[in-house]
């Protein structure tokens, strides 16, 4: 494709304004950022979640600032005009405000962000104030969030009852005043999605898993193509298994390499027979 503009905020909100929900994906590495620059993805996710895809980790906890300033380094070469979001790994913004800002300053000094996403409601409302105010542009995560999740219960859905759902709903509010220009909702019910969007009045919502009715739409790179081997989740769909693929081709290699079929004579450098005679006499 074309090379195309730099995505920026006030394209995401004219976005919003016409109708036209928004892609967003997670993506971890150099080659996979090249690609989904060349499927012209609007904003991209370099999440904490890569503890799991891409480092084998149970859970998101263990990943550290470097691992996601070195991860988003990579993805912003291989993306130069997506709308790029670092997400703030654990303990890199809940002991304080200032500890905060000085993170998400790491983002855009050292990774080149558009901004950074960090996960709570009302206890994390004052770290979205100073990112904001220190002139960083910060997304909110509520109802599903991984960094919380013992709390939580585990990986379920959020906000089924009456009551829950009106303390997601406060929280998107609160964020939304503190300054987040947007806000992600994981696993919340498709209802409770609607009703966030509709009474959102500056704020883009996003839907992980939590129905049609946001302002655009996020997915799991390695759940949407068969790429994390302990499980998929139901909001993923698959829309092609390269795992599947890649497990083929490993196969393949192995018995090649094997049955001594690979490599065949395309795939190695030869030497001209007088060169060779020469080199047999310096011996």
């Amino acid at each position: 494709m074309n090379e195309r503009k730099k995505v920026t905020l006030p394209m995401l909100f004219k976005k919003v304004s016409d109708d036209q929900p928004i892609t967003w994906l997670t993506c971890y590495d150099y080659p996979t950022a090249y690609l989904q620059e060349q499927a012209g993805i609007d904003m991209i996710l370099v999440g904490d979640s890569l503890g799991m895809t891409m480092l084998g980790y149970d859970s998101t906890l263990p990943v550290t600032m470097d691992d996601m300033i070195r991860h988003t380094q990579a993805v912003r070469r291989g993306s130069p005009n997506a709308f790029l979001v670092g997400d703030m790994p654990y303990m890199s913004y809940q002991p304080s405000v200032e500890t905060a800002i000085r993170n998400a300053g790491r983002f855009m000094a050292e990774a080149g962000c558009d901004a950074i996403k960090l996960e709570g409601g009302h206890a994390m409302a004052d770290r979205i104030r100073g990112i904001v105010d220190a002139g960083i542009p910060a997304i909110g995560h509520l109802g599903l969030t991984p960094q919380s999740v013992s709390a939580l219960g585990g990986f379920r859905v959020q906000g089924k009852s009456a009551a829950l759902a009106k303390k997601i709903l406060d929280d998107a509010k609160e964020l939304e005043k503190a300054g987040a220009f947007a806000i992600l909702l994981e696993m919340v019910p498709d209802r409770l999605c609607k009703l966030i969007t509709e009474r959102a009045e500056n704020c883009i919502i996003m839907s992980l898993g939590s129905g049609p009715d946001a302002h655009g739409q996020l997915l799991i790179y390695h759940d949407m193509f068969g790429l994390y081997p302990k499980f998929t989740p139901k909001m993923a769909k698959v829309f092609g298994n390269a795992g599947e693929v890649i497990l083929n081709g490993l196969k393949q290699y192995a018995a090649e390499v094997t049955n001594k079929t690979f490599p065949s004579p395309e795939n190695w450098f030869g030497m001209k027979d007088e060169e060779f005679d020469e080199l047999k006499k310096l011996l």
